[in-house]
């Protein structure tokens, strides 16, 4: 493959899958070395203590317009910093492997960290505002109203806050703490090394074994992922012991009850909710996971299923690669036949440096879409190796990137949308994509793959998540126990395996160790049950889609470009639908036991 080695500007890289797209950074700074980044930088060191030198110690003093003019000009900042931050991640996550790269975003990560400090007075000072005044600043008409659930929700970490000293020491260290073992653990994973029958692979390509239709292939990926996985779990160890405790530690100075909360928090969603989706998912393993794994046995001709069985193509599947411009027509045209506005949104990622689809050495394993800032536009990143998977990723990703194009209307502060609704665009546009080829297939084999692919996906996303999840629970609390050793978490990981999956499955010597690999458990955590809420609240969405609801588009526009302006269930409303219901989630469940209702009456 050539490619260029500053990657800055759009490019393609020759592939078996056609020519794939590369990012063009230029649309947030021109170059590593450029002017313009070098301005940027100075400009938000005097910015920040300007604000500063400005607002500490006079928040509680302004009126309704004043404090309208001191939000927009943090905004302001939010922006300058983001955009520079956006810049040198996306270049590392290019090619972690890069010693340029990766000092180049420690430095700018160590001085932006720096230069923002005199802005921890902002949110500290901020939520010490009595609450009358507050609520007469933000409901006059000439101030920041708009801005109210933001807020709002910075308010509700107000009980947890430190002491303006230490708010600005954990601010300061955050670049030797989480952050240095974040880089850490995406430098070592990029950097893993896989002998799979004589050939050495990364880790991406060797997780794509897995989904071989060779079983021999898959076995020998299995066990190559779980020999290296072996040879540096004591370094995995260290890293999540170390995150775990951290964790704790400011947790109990914050007096946080639970582990999870600070994430309850910032996803704005009620720790009832979450714990009425695991529930409603754990009882439901039985009739979803175990059902649909005991049926693949069988179609397998296998009494009990291995790992590198459980995303193995169906016998029926004949061995396909999806080349790239197929992949691009197949997404756009899926969005197309919902809403040819949905399809204007997502071109031009394709055709304008928007998208980096290749597998190359040193790249982040998996796939994301970054919103960078409000004033450009998101980039997305794929490792795109042709399978009918891929496809589906490329579906969920550009569903991320309508999002955020749609939410950065609201503008910087109120874009971000919670983690629960932040899955809903990106997996209502693989569910577009599926019903999209599913209706155009006659063939029984072909259906009958389509909809076992659909199924796993599903399964992957609801079951494997709320299972995640429950790990991540597992681990946390027995870290606060005492430090934990490999072998305890291996034995973690397993417990939640052994009761997601199902009997049919039997467990090989290494795979407990396939925890090391999973990046949320490292810099989101909690952040999995996001994926599950998201699939549950978009299969009942799309049911009640299906079922014609008037100006149902209209309606599912006007939730993408609220952003984080509302809450869940006021943005669920106009669906009738509501999260906080018990019987929601067993909606959503519904839909999966559906289709592996469609695959067994397939079968007779």
């Amino acid at each position: 493959m050539q490619r260029n080695p500053v990657f800055d500007a759009a490019e393609r890289v020759t592939s078996p899958f056609g020519d794939l797209p590369q990012w063009d950074l230029t649309d947030l700074y021109p170059a590593p070395d450029a002017p313009e980044l070098t301005r940027d930088l100075d400009l938000l060191r005097s910015e920040c203590a300007d604000f500063a030198d400005t607002y500490r110690g006079r928040l509680a003093d302004l009126d309704a317009p004043a404090m309208l003019d001191c939000i927009e000009r943090y905004q302001r900042i939010d922006i300058l910093g983001g955009r520079i931050m956006s810049y040198v991640g996306l270049r590392y996550y290019q090619k972690t492997t890069d010693a340029a790269r990766a000092k180049m975003l420690g430095d700018i990560q160590s001085r932006v960290t720096e230069d923002t400090t005199p802005l921890v007075f902002f949110s500290l000072e901020f939520n010490r505002i009595p609450e009358a005044d507050y609520h007469a600043i933000f409901t006059a008409p000439d101030g920041p109203a708009r801005y109210k659930p933001v807020f709002d929700r910075m308010r509700s970490m107000g009980p947890y806050q430190l002491s303006d000293e230490l708010e600005q020491y954990l601010h300061d260290t955050s670049v030797v703490g989480a952050a240095a073992w974040n880089r850490l653990f995406d430098e070592t994973t990029a950097a893993l090394e896989f002998d799979v029958g004589g050939e050495t692979l990364g880790l991406e390509p060797t997780l794509n074994l897995l989904t071989d239709h060779d079983r021999s292939r898959r076995e020998a990926g299995a066990h190559a992922l779980a020999k290296v996985f072996a040879k540096n779990v004591g370094l995995f160890a260290r890293v999540h012991n170390t995150l775990a405790k951290e964790k704790a530690i400011e947790d109990k100075w914050r007096k946080m009850p639970t582990p999870q909360t600070a994430r309850h928090l910032s996803n704005h969603v009620e720790p009832e909710v979450v714990e009425a989706l695991r529930e409603a998912v754990v009882a439901a393993y039985p009739r979803l996971s175990h059902r649909y794994y005991a049926l693949k046995a069988r179609w397998l001709g296998l009494d009990t299923l291995q790992v590198w069985d459980r995303n193995a193509p169906l016998p029926t599947d004949a061995p396909r690669t999806i080349g790239w411009d197929e992949a691009e027509r197949t997404v756009l045209d899926a969005y197309a036949g919902f809403s040819p506005e949905l399809a204007e949104l997502a071109k031009p990622f394709f055709g304008r440096g928007w998208i980096d689809a290749a597998v190359t050495p040193g790249k982040a394993p998996g796939a994301f879409a970054h919103p960078t800032v409000t004033t450009v536009h998101p980039y997305v990143m794929l490792n795109y190796l042709g399978k009918p998977r891929d496809v589906m990723t490329l579906a969920h990703e550009l569903g991320h990137g309508v999002h955020q194009r749609l939410a950065a209307r609201q503008g910087e502060l109120l874009a971000s949308t919670p983690l629960t609704l932040a899955e809903t665009a990106s997996v209502f546009g693989e569910m577009l994509t599926f019903r999209a080829l599913l209706a155009r297939t006659t063939d029984p084999a072909q259906k009958k793959t389509l909809l076992a692919g659909k199924v796993e996906d599903m399964i992957n996303t609801v079951v494997r998540q709320i299972a995640f999840y429950d790990f991540e629970c597992k681990l946390h609390a027995a870290r606060a126990e005492g430090e934990l050793t490999p072998d305890d978490i291996n034995a973690l990981w397993m417990s939640v395996q052994a009761e997601s999956l199902g009997p049919v499955f039997e467990f090989m010597p290494g795979y407990e160790t396939f925890w090391t690999y999973v990046p949320h458990f490292v810099h989101s955590p909690f952040y999995v049950y996001a994926y599950a809420f998201g699939d549950g609240l978009v299969n009942a969405l799309y049911a009640v889609y299906e079922d014609g609801l008037p100006d149902f588009q209209a309606k599912y526009f006007d939730m993408l470009k609220a952003g984080g302006a509302k809450h869940h269930k006021e943005l669920l409303a106009p669906f009738g639908l509501d999260a906080s219901d018990p019987a929601f989630w067993d909606k959503g469940l519904s839909m999966i036991e559906g289709l592996i209702d469609e695959l067994e009456a397939l079968e007779r």
